[in-house]
């Protein structure tokens, strides 16, 4: 097959993606035959603002029903792969959504959310975010863990702090995740996994995405997507073929406003971080250049059943053992 071919024939999923959602987003995503998505509605807010989130968004998929369909399971994915579509699942990048109720992990579930992220870059009631001390997982964070296994939500810990991963991962009794994360064997950064981290996850039936975002890539703005290659390689060699998968983080469409809410403590405190200029890597800058990454790793040498393992026959088998089908 050419690398085209294989690109339309395979599976195709982003394990996150935090863009603008519009339509011009959705026709981005069939330009670069996206197969389903992992689409962020919830960050720092509470349960009201996060239900309002997904109301809109279920609004949006309405309207443009051509383009997309929502997924609740892998089945769904492959119906939007033979109809030419993109699924859209929900995940949080935070269980704040969750505030201090139990019962609120499985409201969200039959709302349609698949993955939830544990923390985001701070202290939440579950446990820490990776941008300050970590004092691990919480009593209330053990009982969220075992429901949101019960239910069938994965845990993400992509900006999570260390000891809360090491503790979510030895408490689920499903896989877990880092949904879009970098190796800091690459660059050294509070968001980036160790190798030591990246093998515990993956030793314990865990996944990994891989990111693309350029502030944690070796080469920040000036990278480019042979660079990308480069980091699901090396996090490949650690986790093996079976334990990868993309997560870009494809931030499309948002402005300094977002940015400014983002990189602030529950989205109005203390500066966490300032990231500066954010360009993605030269040759996959936008969704609809994701045909692109299929040709860059099979150019680089990986089978192709690997490729299709890579952008997205993995995320499928992980999502499948998670939600219970």
């Amino acid at each position: 097959m050419s690398p085209a071919e294989l690109h339309a024939d395979s599976i195709v999923i982003d394990g996150l993606i935090i863009a603008k959602w519009n339509r011009e987003l959705f026709e981005d995503m069939r330009k670069g035959g996206l197969t389903a998505a992992n689409c962020t509605v919830s960050v720092w807010e509470g349960f009201q603002a996060t239900v309002n989130n997904i109301t809109a968004s279920n609004k949006l998929i309405r309207e443009n029903s051509d383009l997309v369909i929502p997924v609740r399971t892998t089945a769904d994915i492959r119906k939007a792969k033979e109809q030419g579509k993109t699924g859209i699942l929900y995940g949080f990048q935070n269980a704040h959504a969750f505030e201090d109720q139990i019962g609120y992990v499985e409201v969200f579930k039959q709302l349609g959310v698949g993955i939830v992220q544990m923390c985001y870059n701070t202290q939440n009631l579950v446990g820490t975010g990776c941008y300050e001390r970590d004092g691990g997982l919480s009593g209330f964070g053990r009982e969220i863990v075992a429901e949101m296994n019960r239910v069938g939500i994965m845990c993400d810990l992509s900006h999570v702090g260390s000891k809360t991963s090491e503790e979510v991962i030895l408490e689920s009794r499903k896989p877990v995740c880092y949904s879009h994360c970098l190796p800091s064997g690459l660059k050294e950064h509070p968001r980036n996994k160790s190798d030591e981290e990246l093998k515990f996850i993956a030793d314990h039936g865990g996944f990994v995405g891989v990111t693309m975002f350029a502030p944690f890539l070796a080469k920040g703005i000036d990278s480019t997507i042979d660079d990308y290659a480069e980091a699901i390689e090396y996090v490949m060699n650690i986790v093996g073929e079976d334990a990868i998968g993309i997560g870009t983080d494809f931030t499309q469409g948002h402005g300094k406003e977002f940015f400014e809410w983002l990189t602030h403590d529950k989205g109005y405190a203390r500066r966490l971080t300032n990231f500066g200029k954010i360009v993605n890597p030269l040759g996959i800058r936008t969704v609809g250049e994701f045909p692109n990454l299929t040709e860059t790793l099979l150019k680089r040498g990986m089978p192709e059943r690997v490729v299709r393992k890579v952008m997205g026959e993995n995320w499928v088998r992980v999502l499948k053992d998670v939600w219970g089908e």
